[in-house]
């Protein structure tokens, strides 16, 4: 799987962990930037990776801010991107799991590496059930926000 990884300045910390986390795990890795601690404006960053989405170039996205909500709105600006903030590894495979978000949002300023690594994992492994048997509850839910964001 290619996962596209971007951060705003706040983010800046945290990145080279996220980076490490999925090169380890085998994933191939999309950096979208930032790539220092200058001040930069995270709508741009969420972009980049919303496109990488939108295109077909990753099949998931990290993005990294310092609370991650900033990152989260902007991305979900974006038709197809669905991003959720993620500060427990219980939400991060929930999300995928049940809502199909394809992009997790981390306060780089909220959590440390250790955890940023277990939330990185449980996003990443996990995989949305909506078309398994007994859980077609979850494909309506999702055809409904779907159908949300075609109406705007």
């Amino acid at each position: 799987m290619k996962v596209a990884v971007a951060c705003d300045h706040a983010g800046f910390p945290l990145k080279e962990t996220v980076l490490d986390v999925l090169r380890v795990a085998g994933f191939e890795v999309l950096d979208l930037g930032t790539d220092s601690a200058a001040a930069v404006d995270y709508p741009d960053f969420a972009e980049k990776v919303g496109h990488a989405l939108q295109t077909g170039e990753a099949e998931r996205g990290i993005l990294l801010c310092g609370s991650g909500v900033g990152a989260c709105i902007a991305a979900n600006k974006m038709r197809g991107i669905y991003a959720g903030v993620c500060h427990d590894t219980y939400s991060a495979h929930q999300g995928v799991e049940h809502d199909d978000m394809n992009v997790l949002c981390i306060g780089a300023r909220i959590i440390g590496p250790e955890p940023a690594r277990e939330i990185i994992a449980a996003f990443l492994t996990a995989r949305f059930v909506g078309n398994d048997p007994g859980q077609e509850r979850h494909q309506r839910r999702v055809a409904k926000v779907r159908k949300l964001e075609a109406a705007k």
